[in-house]
């Protein structure tokens, strides 16, 4: 998608937001284009049945121009072609129509329902609050003529999904922008998501998000398998989120992109209304809120999830490990970010936690990151790679690779990324490259295209033997693994170097010495004395 037409659409809607909460004011927008682009599709499939049924060599032939035009409107014709079924009342020609109108939000409710009693997968999912929003008169409509401009072409192709998915990913970031702590609730920065996806690199399978958000995980993975010549359709998304709206947001982001997928009955709590209790995941990928401590922890001290130790009752980050553990296959694994305090804090029951996580050999790889790539938080992260058998052994899902038991990859990342805005950071698809391209050679897997060996790199990355992490407390931060960066030999002499540093400094002191003579001059001239 054009980037000058983004950033309108966004100062356009931004503007039209008013008073009104970013929070709020997100699910009017991203309900609107969902709106928009399956009443796109919808007409574009019409069009293609008009075109058939006039076609005298086409199946689908009908001589009588009546009959044409009842057959244009019956709902089989459109499932057929995965295509949701949109009903008059709430197509986007009709509600366009009736957009400067004082009743429009109570119409486009209506419109709502209407599409879910005719799409049993879309039940209970869309967002009806378009009659109560607080916008000021007339803000909805023209917020409905903005949006008229995105056209979906094609709808219902892949490059209208991919289109529609730009918008959708744009604007949720946006908004995590505009929201700040809020907005990280739901949105993982997609250049993090993209390094998670990158070093698991889900093919086939069952993938699962217990947090899932907005779904970033589950469409960055569709984009994985795309890039490597496969079928979305071999994956299986599982997923779970509490908050009752963000579980409607997530819903709808994979609904439009054709999606097949399981977020459970209902929004609920992962710790205490698992909506997966018996699956076994084969990737499971997660950005859980961090530190949280009012997560209910003392009403689950039993838990047969916590195999490795009772998580302590006022920080959630361990359960969410080990969570994740639980719902992993025999040959699973998992990508998890996590504050950094997760790396090496010894309160209460953690540290004993690590060290049984450590020594049970399923912690695989543990990357440090740069401060400010989230939008909720300035907190440190680390991402957390787990698995469930490192020994190499080949799966019908994975192909061999090397023996790592008793080995712990650690890769420092906090010199990578660079600065997108004044507050935020983001990593390049070098630098995702580079953690990835590492893992694999590591792992031997042969999936990063190269034969060129592993090798430690100092400063940057070092696998290490568990007993070196045991006389370590097991402390998991790779700063205190990979070393110093090595530095690079200029060839000059030490006692020629110090000379000529020495007397450069000597040069910059007398000169900082002359612009302060010349600054108190300056200030007694004035009438000031320092």
């Amino acid at each position: 998608m054009n980037q000058d037409l983004k950033k309108t659409l966004w100062a356009a809607a931004d503007k039209l937001r008013s008073s009104m909460d970013a929070a709020e004011y997100k699910h009017i927008v991203l309900g609107l284009i969902f709106l928009k682009y399956i009443s796109d599709a919808f007409d574009q499939r019409r069009q293609e049945l008009h075109a058939a049924f006039e076609d005298e060599q086409h199946e689908l032939y009908l001589p009588d121009a009546d009959d044409r035009a009842l057959a244009a409107e019956e709902r089989d014709y459109f499932t057929m072609a995965n295509v949701f079924w949109v009903p008059g009342v709430a197509r986007w020609e009709t509600l366009r129509a009736h957009a400067k109108q004082a009743d429009i939000g109570t119409r486009i409710d209506l419109a709502l329902d209407a599409i879910e009693a005719d799409n049993p997968r879309l039940k209970g999912i869309l967002d009806k609050r378009f009659g109560r929003a607080q916008l000021e008169p007339g803000k909805l409509g023209e917020l409905i003529d903005l949006i008229s401009t995105i056209g979906f072409a094609g709808s219902g192709s892949h490059a209208a999904k991919d289109l529609l998915g730009e918008v959708y990913e744009y604007f949720l970031g946006q908004f995590a922008s505009a929201e700040g702590k809020k907005g990280g609730q739901f949105y993982t920065p997609a250049s993090v998501v993209k390094v998670l996806v990158e070093v698991l690199a889900p093919h086939k399978g069952k993938v699962y998000d217990p947090c899932c958000g907005s779904g970033g995980m589950f469409v960055q993975s569709e984009k994985f398998i795309e890039a490597h010549g496969g079928r979305f359709g071999d994956l299986s998304i599982y997923g779970q989120e509490a908050n009752p709206t963000t579980w409607r947001l997530v819903a709808m982001n994979l609904a439009i992109r054709g999606m097949d997928f399981n977020l459970g009955k209902e929004p609920a709590d992962t710790f205490h209304r698992d909506q997966h209790a018996d699956l076994r995941a084969d990737h499971v990928l997660a950005n859980p809120p961090f530190n949280i401590s009012d997560w209910g922890g003392e009403r689950l001290a039993d838990d047969p999830r916590w195999v490795y130790g009772t998580p302590p009752a006022g920080n959630a980050n361990y359960a969410w490990l080990q969570h994740i553990l639980a719902r992993l296959g025999p040959r699973g694994q998992a990508g998890v970010v996590l504050a950094n305090g997760s790396m090496s804090s010894n309160q209460n029951s953690e540290g004993s936690i690590r060290r049984a996580m450590v020594e049970a050999d399923v912690v695989e790889v543990m990357v440090a990151l740069p401060p400010q790539l989230f939008f909720n938080t300035q907190i440190p992260a680390c991402l957390w790679f787990l698995a469930r058998d490192k020994s190499g052994a080949a799966t019908p899902l994975r192909a061999a690779s090397r023996d790592r038991r008793g080995e712990v990859l650690f890769i420092d990342a906090r010199k990578l990324g660079r600065m997108d805005t004044r507050v935020n950071r983001v990593f390049d698809d070098e630098d995702i490259a580079r953690i990835a391209t590492t893992v694999h050679r590591w792992r031997q897997d042969g999936e990063d295209g190269s034969d060129e060996p592993y090798a430690d790199v100092p400063g940057f990355c070092r696998a290490v033997k568990l007993a070196e992490i045991a006389e370590h407390g097991h402390v998991l931060t790779p700063g205190r693994y990979v070393g110093a960066e090595a530095a690079e030999d200029d060839d000059e002499a030490f006692n020629e170097k110090m000379e000529r540093l020495t007397a450069q400094l000597a040069e910059q002191m007398a000169r900082a010495a002359e612009l302060d003579a010349v600054i108190r001059k300056k200030l007694r001239g004035m009438g000031y004395a320092i």
